[in-house]
């Protein structure tokens, strides 16, 4: 176990959303490394472009719709000078689509610089989803009057399958403007990181991470995982650290640059900081803290003091060695302003010291559709010519952003329940797994080009309604169809009757 302890707390009270964004200067650059494992994306761009040592790559391999522009702006970072932009109106969602390995976890960062780039003066406001689970609101507004861009982070498990998908959507304050996306890193992370997290069933979203009384933002090559450790300092004196620590020795993996300043007191008195510096929702967060001894290792060397949050003991009688040492808290209650207080040991000669803090909101995931379904409807994109232009991501999530045509069941894990594409003219054939919708009650794709054979359809017992009419199938349907105990009404081009009595439609 890394060293330290936890303060854990397993019972999660009602959510409330909030966005978090943190805002970045547009100047850059440093020689070109060797990439995190992942992916680093200029969206809109057609050239790989390299910024601060890592090279993002053009976005086209990684989704098929939308358009894109070029922000002619001076002194611009070159994942800023163009963008992806969103139009279709009818289209609930636009996703980036990545092989993953399933049940590893990703952090996803998601950058924004608006630039005008639809003659505007003030940026669109939208949704970000990940994995079916709507992740934040974005909205750049208040950093772009200054001149800046703005990321947002959340890290996540990949449980769906062999892909990840990253999806901007409309909501109610989008108007007439255009979702757009400046540049995307989906980075792999290491096991350990941001244990004992449930990440079956939570996201964490970035509130904030910073590394005390440093006078640069700290990042890739020394965050492998290209976090970004702003600075903070305020009116306690600061320090600099005066040993090396080993990232792999912490669960988390802080780049050792973040140990090399902190900030303290003097002796007997309490540190004590307002920190995160922003107001929070009532919610729950992950919490981890980062100590080390500024002194040279000694075996006299301690410096022990205990640490409260909100007047409530987070940990008592830490001694924040020279090696170093972290104190974390996987659902830890916050609401409003968040007071964080060190109060040395009684005849401690030496006051508190604290380097670094990350904090991320608890995100609980807003469900997935079942992989037995998500299966076929991914071989039915693959036999469609022209799918509709919103089927990538989550077939069922979020809420409110299923695919076009498709209707699910409420259950956290949800069925595909009817699947309504008549007239959609479409043009290609329908995959044997359709079979396998077991949840269907209703199937209707009369009016469209669909050709070749009709799939066995016997295992869809709950299906109710069957319009397969104005077609070029080539049938007939078997003659199990009408064996299915709830069906009531077929329409094809080969077979139109009542069944029970009902009348068919067609």
């Amino acid at each position: 176990m890394p060293s330290g302890g936890a303060v854990a707390y397993d019972n999660m009270s009602p959510f409330v959303f909030i966005l978090w964004l943190v805002t970045v200067p547009l100047l850059l650059a440093h020689p070109a490394l060797s990439n995190p494992l992942g992916y680093f994306i200029n969206c809109g761009g057609t050239n790989e472009v390299t910024v601060d040592s890592l090279k993002y790559i053009p976005d086209g391999s990684y989704i098929k719709v939308g358009n894109v522009a070029t922000i002619n702006k001076p002194d611009l970072l070159p994942i800023l000078r163009t963008l992806r932009y969103f139009t279709n109106t009818l289209s609930k969602k636009y996703c980036y689509s990545f092989p993953v390995i399933k049940g590893n976890k990703y952090l996803v960062k998601t950058v924004y610089y608006y630039g005008e780039f639809d003659g505007g003066k003030q940026p669109p406001v939208f949704d970000q989803i990940v994995e079916g689970t709507r992740w934040s609101i974005v909205n750049t507004t208040a950093d772009y009057a200054k001149g800046l861009s703005s990321y947002y982070e959340v890290v996540i498990e990949a449980s769906h399958g062999k892909r990840l998908s990253v999806c901007l959507a409309r909501n109610q304050h989008t108007g007439s403007s255009s979702p757009f996306i400046s540049a995307l890193e989906v980075k792999n992370l290491d096991s350990s990181l941001y244990n004992p997290t449930d990440f079956h069933k939570y996201a964490l979203v970035t509130v904030s991470r910073h590394a005390f009384g440093s006078e640069d933002i700290i990042s890739f090559p020394d965050d492998k995982f290209n976090r970004m450790w702003q600075p903070f300092k305020d009116q306690h004196p600061l320090v600099a650290g005066q040993t090396n620590i080993t990232p792999t020795d912490f669960w988390n993996l802080p780049p050792a640059k973040a140990f090399s300043s902190g900030i303290t007191t003097s002796e007997g008195k309490t540190l004590e900081i307002q920190w995160p510096p922003v107001s929070l929702p009532s919610s729950y967060y992950y919490i981890s803290l980062y100590f080390q001894d500024d002194r040279k290792p000694s075996p006299s060397s301690w410096r022990t003091f205990d640490v409260s949050i909100n007047g409530h003991t987070f940990y008592s009688n830490l001694n924040a060695t020279a090696k170093g040492v972290t104190v974390y808290a996987a659902q830890w209650p916050l609401s409003g302003q968040t007071k964080i207080t060190m109060k040395p040991s009684e005849g401690m000669p030496y006051g508190p010291i604290l380097n670094a803090g990350e904090v991320y909101q608890v995100l609980p995931l807003g469900g997935r559709t079942q992989t037995r379904d998500i299966i076929p409807m991914e071989d039915l994109v693959k036999s469609i010519q022209n799918p509709p232009r919103d089927w990538n991501g989550d077939p069922c999530r979020p809420r409110g952003n299923s695919w076009t045509g498709v209707t699910c069941s409420d259950q956290f894990v949800a069925r595909i329940t009817a699947l309504n594409l008549t007239n959609a003219g479409l043009i290609g054939t329908l995959p044997p797994t359709i079979g396998n919708l077991t949840a269907l009650s209703h199937l209707l794709l009369a009016g469209n080009k669909f050709s070749g054979p009709i799939p066995d359809l016997s295992e869809l017992h709950e299906l109710e309604t069957l319009h397969l009419e104005n077609n070029n199938f080539e049938g007939p349907l078997h003659p199990s169809i009408e064996k299915l105990p709830k069906l009531h009404e077929i329409s094809s081009d080969f077979q139109k009757k009542k069944i029970d009595g009902k009348a068919i439609k067609h």
